[in-house]
């Protein structure tokens, strides 16, 4: 894509009701018929993928904890084929396997750097979150029960609090660089700079219902990991299509 190409003036966002992420939801829940085996394929993969965390992390569950997290960064990037089937189904095209294949093989630059800035961010994480977790804890911490017992409640050296303040000081702005970033440089021809302000303005303009949300996104995918990740087959390519919706809501259409 050459710079002559690009669409480089400012992107218009609209404000939308605080009950619209469900109605995102909704509209997801409808795009599993278009292509079902885009849905399957996307979930087993990412249910198989936090699978493989868990059996890599052992008994290290200070890795796992930050690993987790810094797998959520990085899941908007993952789920871009959902969002090229969701745009297929909006405009009457076939979608299948075939159109995630386009999609990867087409070597964006623009999602390529993209997914490797939210790769950095979950590395970061990741290592900031097992430093923690190992060289403040007041006890070793192996097992899911030790992080509870110790961390959660019967730390008063107050670490848990600052784990989730440093958690939440990096997602917040991971999140608010790619609410709709990914999807808006899968359907037009804008600078990776210029997606991430709009997402930035999109969040800015809706803070009540990009709120509600993040929580959304938090709390279905706590449900997944929760059924033991089987839950993350159906939860995963929900929040992909609806994140779909998101961006065609918040995001001022081109021009006719």
């Amino acid at each position: 894509m050459s710079a002559a190409s690009t669409d480089t003036r400012p992107l218009a966002v609209r404000t939308v009701p605080p009950t619209q992420p469900l109605r995102w939801l909704g509209r997801a829940w409808q795009d599993f018929g278009i292509a079902p085996e885009v849905d399957l394929v996307h979930g087993v993969l990412l249910a198989a993928f936090g699978a493989a965390l868990l059996l890599l992390a052992g008994d290290r569950f200070w890795w796992l904890a930050g690993a987790f997290s810094g797998f959520l960064i990085v899941a908007p990037i993952l789920a871009t084929g959902l969002y090229a089937v969701s745009r297929a189904g909006e405009r009457g095209e076939p979608a299948g396997l075939f159109t995630v294949w386009s999609v990867w093989a087409s070597l964006d630059r623009r999602l390529v750097a993209f997914g490797l800035l939210l790769a950095l961010a979950g590395t970061g994480w990741v290592i900031v979150s097992a430093a923690l977790i190992t060289l403040l804890a007041p006890h070793p911490i192996h097992t899911p029960t030790d992080f509870v017992r110790y961390i959660v409640v019967g730390d008063r050296s107050g670490l848990f609090p600052l784990w989730l303040g440093l958690g939440g000081l990096l997602a917040a702005p991971v999140f608010a660089s790619s609410v709709v970033s990914i999807p808006l440089l899968l359907d037009r021809r804008v600078t990776v700079w210029q997606a991430v302000l709009t997402s930035w303005r999109a969040v800015m303009a809706n803070p009540l219902p990009l709120g509600i949300w993040a929580a959304v996104v938090m709390t279905l995918t706590l449900l997944g990991l929760g059924t033991f990740l089987f839950g993350l087959v159906l939860v995963m390519p929900v929040l992909g299509h609806a994140t779909w919706y998101a961006y065609r809501d918040l995001v001022e259409p081109e021009a006719a």
